[in-house]
């Protein structure tokens, strides 16, 4: 390994006596890509907050920082430059170890936060309203990067994360690919000498998490920069990391080879549970010839929806697959009433009577919408409301206390975590569970008002292997046990082909194909199957 640049000496982690990280140890080098790996609530999340100085200090531990520090200047860098002339001002750098929580010194421990920087999960963290160009200009400027070499330092960014044909775009209107790429882009701003990247894919789809993940890549090597990587993607740690880690409820399970670490995190977790094939009952949700037009400053009339058709029935799990941008998710809209059409129509059945989900009133639109429940992939917790309260008065459901602790604890288990786990994480809150366990909450809030139709965007994008199987067992009790009709917007082929009984292909705003999973699937085009193909390992 190379020079040393930070050292985790014996970390430890407690929230509300429980424990979520134990005596972590490890060093990572100058240079040097570090994967952690572990299944959701293992701790990563925790471990790469304390490494980088974000929310509260360790229960006991320590973060120690190899640096060389100017004494005639702000200016902080690795460990190995120490004895050699600061860049910026000409003194000499002298060897310094920062104790990150001890740190007395505030502004020492300033500068080292500047030479760090995080790609936090589902955050954007963009100015929406701006350009591609002027959000990486905001970046150079919250590190006083000097005027006159602003606007090339600027384009040289837009050039490396290869959106230079992006840069005038309003940001906004990006895809959720090229805002991950623009967010690295303001992170490289910080000239980072580490950079944690914590799942900074989860929601995009293969292929386009594959370019992103190319990009973290080239970054770390192209400017010599450390960086942390986490992923439930076992090939995108095989791919990218040099080393990784596997976290197992807060410990460390092991370390070393990514292939070797991944085989062991792999370990016994091969899915084996069977479901018989679903009777399926009436049809539940019928569309016609439904389009959704929306007018563009850059492409004029889009219809992201174009003359769809299609029926779901009762019990059914219903998949609505396709490449970004093919109008998956504008026709999710629709279904649940989130949207109206331009033209068509769409009828939903609740109890013996259709309803017009084009018509609003609480006769129609209205009474229909009670029964839907939307998992959007951009979901959102209540940050201040313990698990409990997030699952009942926090959003409108009034239980005794008794009644709504079995309530919550029955949901959160169909929605995938033990009885055990449940009762567990009651009492805590949004920030003190990974993303995979947040995830699985907000599933958890949308089953609690027992809809009869539960519509999933993207549902397993942050996820973890063994989770998303967890998940996908919940949904199929959930259709056994209670009935449910599921409609599951996703471009992971695996999820699809296990859950789904029949798949809707869309291209362009239309439906070019209706029929069984596997019908579907094998229909594919091969640059289809490629955006759509899941990196697992």
């Amino acid at each position: 390994m190379k020079s040393p640049l930070v050292t985790v000496d014996n970390l430890c982690m407690d929230f509300d006596g429980s424990q979520v990280l134990k005596n972590i140890s490890f060093e990572i080098g100058e240079g040097e890509v570090m994967g952690i790996i572990g299944r959701s609530g293992a701790g990563k999340t925790v471990l790469i907050h304390l490494m980088r100085g974000v929310e509260q200090p360790p229960t006991s531990g320590r973060v120690i920082y190899h640096t060389a520090v100017c004494g005639g200047c702000e200016f902080l860098d690795v460990g190995s430059a120490a004895g050699k002339p600061c860049p910026r001002c000409g003194a000499i750098l002298a060897a310094k170890d920062i104790d990150l929580w001890g740190e007395k010194d505030d502004n020492l421990r300033r500068r080292l936060m500047r030479r760090t920087a995080i790609m936090f999960q589902r955050t954007f963290a963009l100015y929406g309203d701006d350009r591609v160009i002027e959000n990486i200009l905001h970046a150079l400027d919250d590190v006083e990067y000097p005027d006159e070499k602003k606007i090339s330092r600027a384009a040289d960014l837009v050039d490396q994360v290869r959106l230079s044909h992006r840069m005038m775009h309003i940001a906004r209107d990006l895809s959720g690919g090229e805002k991950q790429r623009v967010v690295l882009a303001r992170q490289l701003a910080k000239e980072p000498f580490l950079l944690f990247a914590d799942e900074p894919t989860g929601t995009l789809d293969p292929n386009t998490a594959r370019i992103v993940h190319d990009m973290l890549k080239g970054s770390a090597q192209q400017n010599n920069m450390s960086m942390i990587v986490t992923s439930h993607f076992s090939q995108v740690i095989e791919d990218v990391a040099t080393r990784a880690i596997l976290l197992v409820d807060g410990s460390i399970a092991k370390m070393g080879a990514p292939k070797e670490v991944i085989a062991e995190f792999m370990k016994g977790h091969e899915d084996t549970e069977t479901y018989a094939h679903a009777e399926l009952g009436e049809k539940v949700i019928v569309a016609r010839d439904l389009i959704k037009r929306y007018i563009s400053v850059d492409r004029g009339v889009v219809k992201a929806v174009n003359g769809v058709s299609f029926e779901v029935y009762n019990k059914e799990i219903f998949g609505i697959i396709g490449k970004s941008g093919a109008g998956k998710t504008t026709l999710s809209s629709i279904i649940s009433g989130i949207i109206e059409p331009t033209t068509g129509e769409i009828n939903v059945r609740i109890g013996e009577d259709w309803i017009d989900m084009t018509k609003p009133g609480i006769d129609q639109r209205g009474r229909a919408k009670v029964y839907i429940g939307l998992l959007h992939q951009e979901y959102d917790l209540f940050p201040h409301r313990t698990v409990l309260d997030n699952l009942t008065d926090a959003i409108g459901l009034e239980f005794p206390k008794e009644l709504a602790m079995r309530k919550a604890i029955v949901t959160l288990h169909m929605a995938g975590f033990s009885e055990e786990k449940s009762k567990e994480i009651l009492d805590r809150f949004p920030g003190q569970l990974s993303e995979g366990e947040r995830h699985r909450v907000a599933l958890a809030q949308v089953l609690i008002h027992e809809p009869r139709f539960v519509i999933l965007d993207e549902p397993t994008g942050t996820m973890d292997p063994i989770t998303k199987m967890d998940v996908k067992h919940s949904i199929m009790h959930s259709r056994d046990e209670m009935e449910e009709t599921f409609i599951v917007v996703s471009h992971d082929m695996d999820f699809v082909r296990d859950i789904c009984d029949r798949l809707a292909l869309m291209r362009g705003g239309k439906i070019v194909m209706i029929g069984k999973t596997d019908e579907v699937l094998a229909s594919l085009t091969k640059e289809e199957r490629e955006v759509m193909s899941t990196p697992t390992g």
